[in-house]
Order: C-alpha cells, then structure tokens, then sequence
C-alpha cells in the first residue's frame, strides 16, 4: 500500500505524536508498504533530519505556535494534494488532525482517498486550560467533529479517549495503542554510576519526570515531591516552563532533552516515575517507565488509567493534587521491596506490547478501510 501520513508534529520535534509517525512509517517500510509523509517546517534552528529516514518527507510551510516557539504549526499548503498525485496514494492516515490535518482531509475527500484518523492530543482540554472558558473547549469539539466524523474510522488511543470522542458526537471510533521498545527501554539498563551521579551523597531514592515541561503538564507539582526526604527529583525534557520550574524545585536535577540509549539508561536507574500531567490521550512515557521495569505514580485520568494497574504496577492519584502524589511517592520510597515488586510487575504488564504487533493491527484498519477490503475489526466501543 502507498500510505501518506499527514501529521502535525515530526522530528526533531519531540513529543508522542512525532515519535509514533516514526514508528508507523518505519513498520510499514518493514513490511513492504510506501508511506509519505506530510510535516510542518521546522523552525529554522532545528536539528537537521534531512535524510534520516528510508521514506519521502515533504516540508509544508508553518508558523510557530504562540507562547511556545519551538512548535510549529503546519499552514494548509496545496502542496498536499499535489504530493498525493505524485505518491498514488491508496489511503491518507491523519495523526492528530487539527489544522494541517484539517486540509489533509479536505484534500482526501477531493481525490476519494479513504482516510483513518489518529486522535492523539487532548486539545479542547489546552483551548480550556489557555483562554480559561469554556467557549475555546466548545470551538475545539466542534472542530475535531468536522475533521473526525469525515474520515472513515478514528483511531483512538485509549479507552477513556474513545469514550471523550463518542460523547463528544465522534462516530467510527476504534481502539488503538501505542507499542513500546521493550529492548531499548529494559531494567538490565540500569547503571549505578549514573544513580551515584545523580541521588548525590544524601539521597537514596531517584524519582522521575520525562515529558514536555509546559503549562499543561503540571510538572509543577513535583514541588513538594522534590521536598521529601531521601528523594532526589530528575527531569528530563526541555519547554517553556523549565525556568518557573528550576525556581520552584531548586533542588531537582534539570537533564534537558535526552534521547535513544542515554534515556533508556535514565529511565531504568530510577526508582519512581512520576507523571504529573492530567490530559494525556495515551502516555507514552508511563508506558517506557513501565518497561523499564520502574513504578509508576500517574493521575487517575485519561490514557494511565489503561496503562497503570494502581497497587500492582503502580498508584493512581486524583488529577492536579500535590499532595496526593508526594504521599503516594513518599509511601513508595519508604519500601523498596514494594517498589521491587511493582518494577517486575509492571516489566511484565508491558513487554509484549511491541511495536511491530501495533503497526500490524494498524495495517489491519487500513485494510479495513480501503475499498475491497476484508473482514472488519472490533471497534473500540459502540458506534
């Protein structure tokens, strides 16, 4: 199948949906497929990837995202549908639509191109968190309705998404998660040197944060998880929000970006991680955490809710609340056989949710979609 991939983010971005179009495009190389993909510019600082990737990638034109820079956001482009012409395009996948995706759908529905539709970012909860009403939030729905409803099947990343998108009026809506890299992201990467470096002489129990560090992530409250006794707080990630951060845990160590091996060694050599964000479709890094055989402390909201099995791989917490999160780690730091347990546990839970086996049953909606297709799929909950 010739596949073009119209997403809003790509590297050297780095965020879930960059990171999971790579994985996409780079499976369906693996079994033979032809992807495209579509991407915004980046800025012109980037880092360069041209040529890092077995596929074509067209550059659209963008402008940088207000309040935060380094993220561009695609300009409709009608290059679109010239690239599509060009690539004989059998199917458009659309990863995360909202403004280039917007124009890819247009430009699908124009050539009667079949369309899957990826839900992968929480944006009518940012528009609510940003212009502080109501009204964004509504104007947003309202929005992914329009884009969504005209594509043949939205993939949704977790059940607490498919259940937002159904109640929101979002018909055709299907179950898909995301693969992990159980070989790179393993508890053998675990290395004391670097726990050493880090916990200092006065400190036993290393806790983590992984992510983007903007508003919306509330990496804010880790403060006074940062403030317990023994607990050395590690944020790895970059964003608009690392000064107010750096202000507000002093004592936290700030890794900036950290990529491949150097972060699968970060990841394993803590003893907690720590997501603090309450609108996560999926969660990623919850996922590599558990992976790397550590537990995880997550909001009771949104994709963890799938991903932490709360007393066996971890806790879940009430959303935005401090002080819950400091108790639930202070409680893990206080036991390390607990901690022990949960690691193993949660290695388990993940090790078998590869990549591969998730780009295969992607394959499958394509196949799904595409005019003489086979049998359909179970959808994720009752259209």
């Amino acid at each position: 199948m010739r596949i073009a991939i119209v997403t809003e983010s790509f590297p050297p971005d780095v965020n879930g949906v960059a990171h999971s179009v790579v994985r996409v495009a780079e499976h369906l190389v693996a079994r033979g497929h032809e992807p495209l993909v579509i991407a915004p510019q980046p800025s012109s600082g980037a880092r360069s990837v041209t040529g890092a990737f077995p596929y074509e990638i067209i550059r659209v034109p963008s402008v940088a995202t207000p309040g935060y820079g380094t993220f561009r956001l695609g300009l409709p482009s009608r290059r679109l549908a010239a690239a599509l012409r060009a690539h004989r395009t059998d199917l458009v996948h659309l990863a995360s639509p909202f403004v280039l995706g917007a124009r890819g759908m247009t430009v699908a529905a124009s050539l009667g191109l079949p369309t899957v539709a990826v839900y992968q970012t929480d944006v009518p909860a940012y528009a609510r968190l940003y212009y502080h009403s109501g009204l964004g939030e509504q104007a947003a729905w309202r929005w992914l309705r329009r884009i969504h409803n005209a594509a043949d099947r939205t993939l949704a990343p977790s059940t607490a998404a498919a259940t937002a998108l159904h109640s929101h009026g979002i018909e055709r809506v299907w179950l898909w998660r995301r693969g992990v890299d159980a070989a790179r992201f393993d508890p053998g990467r675990r290395s004391e040197a670097l726990r050493r470096a880090l916990l200092g002489a006065d400190r036993t129990v290393l806790v983590g944060y992984v992510g983007r560090l903007a508003v919306e992530k509330r990496v804010d409250l880790l403060a006074p998880v940062s403030r317990i006794p023994g607990v050395r707080v590690v944020v790895v990630g970059d964003g608009p929000a690392r000064p107010a951060l750096e202000r507000a845990m002093p004592g936290a160590a700030f890794l900036g970006e950290r990529r491949g091996d150097q972060l699968a060694r970060l990841f394993a050599s803590l003893d907690v991680f720590a997501h603090t964000g309450p609108f996560e479709t999926f969660g990623q890094t919850v996922q590599e955490a558990l992976a790397s055989g550590v537990p995880v402390v997550a909001p009771a909201q949104g994709g963890p809710l799938d991903l932490v099995d709360d007393g066996r791989t971890g806790i879940l917490v009430p959303p935005c609340d401090a002080l819950a999160l400091r108790d639930a780690v202070a409680g893990l730091a206080a036991e390390p056989e607990r901690r022990q347990a949960m690691g193993l546990a949660a290695r388990v839970a993940v090790a078998a949710r590869s990549w591969s086996a998730v780009g295969d049953e992607l394959i499958r909606h394509y196949t799904d979609v595409l005019p003489l297709s086979g049998a359909a799929a179970v959808p994720a909950v009752s259209a």
